[in-house]
């Protein structure tokens, strides 16, 4: 089992043992399983998958969308800190497809590069937690 820590700007997301913990990184995505070499990378937006257990299905498993930050792996422990970190349970998939068609409008309405980056940001920020509410949507039907 690995020791994985979960830590974003409003303290601790997830802190505990699991088997596999799936991260999104700039060279795609990695799995961190017991054992994993040593590693510092740099966590993309996305997705953060956890396994708890070795034979656990897929749709049991628990995510996260995350902001950008560092990953640490090193003896037998994960430490992931990014800016924002959001458990599936805690999104509105309504609520995040809302926020999607409000960022599309600014991108849309955006007078300089500044605005436009800003209106980007909040597209991809929407786009990870629309997916991230649609993997709990269907572990829940699974």
């Amino acid at each position: 089992m690995i020791n994985f820590q979960l830590i974003s700007l409003d303290g601790v997301k997830f802190s505990g043992e699991a088997y596999e913990i799936i991260l999104p990184t700039m060279d795609g995505e990695i799995g961190v399983l017991p054992g994993h070499m040593p590693l510092i990378s740099v966590a993309e937006r996305g997705v953060i998958s956890i396994r708890r257990k070795q034979n656990e299905p897929d749709d049991m498993m628990e995510h996260f969308a995350i902001s950008g930050g560092a990953i640490e792996v090193s003896n037998g422990s994960l430490n992931v800190l990014v800016d924002e970190a959001d458990a599936s349970d805690d999104i509105s998939e309504e609520e995040a497809r809302e926020a999607m068609e409000r960022a599309q409008k600014l991108k849309a309405e955006a007078k300089d590069q500044v605005s436009l980056q800003q209106a980007q940001n909040l597209i991809d920020r929407s786009a990870v937690r629309i997916q991230v509410a649609g993997l709990k949507r269907r572990g829940r039907r699974g």
